[in-house]
């Protein structure tokens, strides 16, 4: 991707030397072994995701690791056990046996009960999901001394985090096509098609968030025709959109009563504010939302930090949009997962060059030591607390990596 006439650039550690041709060895290097990888099958309701899909697994079975896949573990994103099967990875029917392994991946964060299963040092690598992490969840594993890593700090060296770089596109355009379904009258919606037709005027659509978010809702919308309005206070973010879709968009800082103005004669409203500290601000008012056309669609992409909409409240993909003041309300927080199958290859793509470093490496002290990106998603180590906002948070004691990898090594 470009930003500001720039190649975003992602950290070696991602991307560099996977396949590159390999020196010839006579004897195998004995600190580097393989390790055993574990996949199981997702449990929440509304997750659909897994971790890694067969082609990936193929690299890492050529690698010399092993990987047990949970039975059935694919099937919500469309990969049967004899997809895995055929790429090399063993299939479990027991969930214990899967969580035995050295390296245990999720997308959603372990249940306690997960947890339990797991043995001693074991590295944890799934989303931590900060507003739903209570204080049990994080002496359970810090008594199993797991090193656990959260994918969406997973840094790379220009400052981007690629998995959660990847999931806002996902949830940029799948946001734009869920409100394209929701206008139609099978949703109970306007009757409104998107793009419009010959001599019938498209869809206007209201974006709040110029962010990664804001940018793929902007390009899906075009691309069907809509006629969009991008609202954000950084201007230099609605100067680099722009700049990315190469034409004059209406654009505007974000202000209560033209907002509000805007928001009147609107057929769609995407929220995309992104909090880096807390939650999102509410931007819309339950007045404004009144105010709206009755059958126009809201989606609040922000609701997994607490929604920039008064009048949001969470969903999931059982029962994902509720009505209120007459306008259709679409507020599930992990929205890409509706396309479990792009979303699953999507994160496989990213983790399998890190697993592939992970089994090389002589250590996961000198993985964390040779990373800072990697550094940064490690929550918890060997039975201590490493990230400061969580020991704030539940009052518990905090203690450096960094300190505690230059003892190790």
């Amino acid at each position: 991707m470009s930003q500001g006439g720039k190649s975003a650039i992602f950290s070696e550690f991602f991307t560099k030397g996977q396949y590159e041709t390999q020196s010839e060895m006579l004897a195998v290097d004995g600190d580097k072994k393989g390790v055993t990888i574990g996949i199981p099958k997702e449990i929440l309701s509304s997750e659909h995701r897994v971790s890694l899909v067969p082609h990936s697994i193929r690299t890492l079975i050529g690698y010399g690791h092993r990987v047990i896949v949970e039975s059935n573990a694919g099937e919500e994103s469309n990969f049967s056990d004899i997809d895995y099967s055929e790429a090399g990875a063993d299939i479990a029917s027991s969930r214990e046996q899967v969580f035995k392994s050295n390296i245990v991946l999720k997308v959603a964060p372990p249940s306690l009960e997960e947890i339990d299963m797991m043995d001693q040092d074991v590295i944890l690598m799934s989303s931590m999901q900060i507003p739903s992490l209570t204080k049990e969840f994080i002496d359970k594993l810090k008594k199993k001394r797991i090193t656990a890593l959260a994918m969406e700090y997973l840094q790379s060296e220009d400052g981007s985090f690629p998995i959660v770089r990847i999931m806002s596109e996902i949830a940029g355009m799948v946001s734009m096509l869920t409100a394209a379904e929701y206008l139609t009258n099978t949703n109970k919606g306007r009757g409104v098609l998107l793009g419009g037709v010959s001599g019938v005027p498209p869809a206007k659509v209201v974006i709040l968030g110029a962010g990664v978010v804001g940018e793929f809702a902007v390009k899906t919308a075009l691309g069907l025709g809509a006629s969009v309005r991008i609202f954000d206070n950084d201007i230099s973010k609605l100067m680099r959109i722009q700049s990315i879709v190469g034409r004059q968009l209406h654009t505007s800082a974000i202000n209560p009563v033209y907002l509000g103005y805007q928001l009147m004669s609107a057929d769609v409203v995407i929220g995309a504010i992104h909090s880096k500290t807390g939650r999102t601000p509410i931007l819309i008012t339950e007045q404004m939302v009144s105010r709206m056309k009755e059958g126009s669609v809201i989606i609040d992409v922000s609701i997994d930090q607490g929604g920039c909409i008064e009048t949001s409240e969470m969903t999931t993909h059982d029962n994902p949009s509720f009505v209120k003041h007459g306008v259709i309300h679409y507020c599930v927080p992990n929205i890409a997962s509706k396309v479990s199958r792009t979303a699953s290859v999507a994160v496989s793509n990213i983790l399998t060059p890190l697993l592939l470093r992970t089994g090389g490496a002589i250590s996961v002290e000198h993985l964390l030591y040779a990373s800072k990106g990697i550094r940064n998603g490690c929550y918890t180590y060997r039975g201590c607390l490493t990230n400061e906002y969580l020991s704030k948070r539940f009052n518990m004691k905090y203690t450096s990596l960094d300190l505690l990898l230059t003892s190790a090594l």
